[in-house]
């Protein structure tokens, strides 16, 4: 799998209409992007990561991220297996543990333990028959604890909703070798107001899981500006503008450590596929 230069992660390619992400898909790939990224919330994963490789030729497919609580290790081994067999290596799985209010919704005291929760499952990973390759998944890795366990455990790491500070942190701590391949949100947007009015709710419907809220404070934010979304923290976690500061936000990852960064695109229309922004990305990063 081709893991640098910059990916997309949408969840219009998961959850949009299948015969439109079908094709979305394809000219993405066309257009020089090098993974797509799609998350798991509910639904037939896997199935939906077919319908994407079936679309493609060579691009890589991963899921940003797998949600520990809704596979077993055993399903999410023998999905991959399949899925290479009848594709080739182009398939990454990004593993993730979720958020405690998302899985206590439906099932209130499941969500315990982790870090423990996804060591067990990497251990189910492993003893499966066969086994789901260290090299063929990543962790959405935001604390240090689940940065260690990925530099072992795994290829790397996922971070999700990260500034360029964060890429710099897991990479020191990683050292070479493993990968870092952060998500980064991006709105195209004359102003900030302009971009708060399509981004702002949308970042607070993130920045009320705690997850998210402890690592943007171990970032040096306050309680204050996490509760406003002040200017700095917006900034600071989704990038706006033209075509230049995008790439250039991009070119910050890649500087701080960055293997590969997977732009998510957000317009004021947050239900239809952005496909003209996507190809205005890249024909912006040529």
């Amino acid at each position: 799998m081709d893991l640098s230069g910059v990916g997309v992660w949408s969840h219009h390619l998961r959850f949009g209409d299948p015969a439109e992400a079908g094709e979305a898909a394809a000219e993405l790939e066309e257009l020089g992007f090098r993974a797509l990224w799609v998350p798991d919330v509910g639904g037939a994963l896997f199935a939906d990561v077919e319908r994407l490789l079936t679309a493609t030729r060579e691009v890589t497919v991963a899921t940003g991220i797998l949600n520990l609580w809704m596979h077993s290790p055993a399903d999410t081994a023998a999905a991959y297996a399949s899925l290479t067999g009848e594709h080739g290596e182009r398939f990454l799985v990004g593993i993730g543990v979720s958020h405690a209010p998302l899985i206590d919704s439906k099932e209130p005291g499941r969500y315990r333990k982790p870090l423990t929760a996804m060591r067990t499952f990497l251990d189910g990973l492993d003893e499966a028959t066969p086994p789901l390759p260290v090299e063929s998944r990543v962790l959405a890795a935001l604390g240090p604890k689940m940065v260690e366990t990925a530099a072992s455990r795994s290829r790397g790491v996922h971070p999700y909703l990260v500034p360029p500070e964060h890429t710099r942190e897991v990479r020191e701590a990683l050292g070479d070798g493993p990968l870092v391949l952060p998500e980064q949100t991006a709105i195209f947007a004359a102003t900030r107001e302009e971009a708060k009015a399509i981004g702002a709710s949308w970042l607070r419907s993130y920045l009320d899981l705690p997850n998210y809220a402890r690592n943007v404070l171990r970032l040096g934010f306050s309680e204050d500006e996490v509760a406003q979304i002040s200017d700095r923290l917006f900034d600071a976690l989704i990038v706006w503008g033209d075509d230049e500061s995008i790439r250039k936000r991009i070119d910050e990852h890649r500087a701080a450590g960055a293997d590969h960064v997977c732009i998510q695109v957000l317009t004021a229309d947050q239900q239809g596929f952005p496909r003209a922004e996507w190809r205005r990305l890249a024909a912006a990063l040529g």
